[in-house]
């Protein structure tokens, strides 16, 4: 079980991870833009940290921005929500290289899942026709 978790997301998504958490015992670090700085998951979370302008790109899509509140904050894993990060390979990848647990499928999953003709190759492979 981990220590603290980042959630990287906003809304509902991110407040019902916080709830959950809560109710595990785990602490959490809210990310959110300064238009979402007054938002629920962020007085709901233990920890709040601000990544960027109102723009999603240029905050809550800034995979850079959240590994480094991830490792400011002392998390150990990122939980995704949905959107934003949570079907983005690279970012996977880049959390575990980090040395950090990423809530979620790793890169190789999203990527043989997101081709229809790789994913078919790998229940194959598996042996499902």
């Amino acid at each position: 079980m981990f220590r603290r978790i980042l959630v990287a997301n906003r809304g509902e998504i991110a407040c019902r991870v916080i709830q959950t958490a809560r109710r595990l015992g785990v602490e959490t670090v809210a990310v959110y833009s300064e238009a979402d700085a007054r938002a629920m998951h962020v007085r709901m979370a233990d920890a709040a940290y601000c990544i960027g302008s109102a723009a999603s790109s240029d905050s809550y899509l800034r995979g850079e921005r959240v590994l480094q509140v991830a490792a400011d904050s002392g998390a150990e894993a990122i939980h995704p929500g949905y959107g934003f990060l949570s079907e983005n390979a690279d970012f996977a990848d880049a959390v575990a290289a980090a040395g950090l647990s990423f809530i979620g499928p790793p890169g190789s999953s999203m990527r043989a899942m997101g081709s229809k003709d790789a994913a078919k190759r790998l229940m194959e492979a598996m042996g499902s026709k």
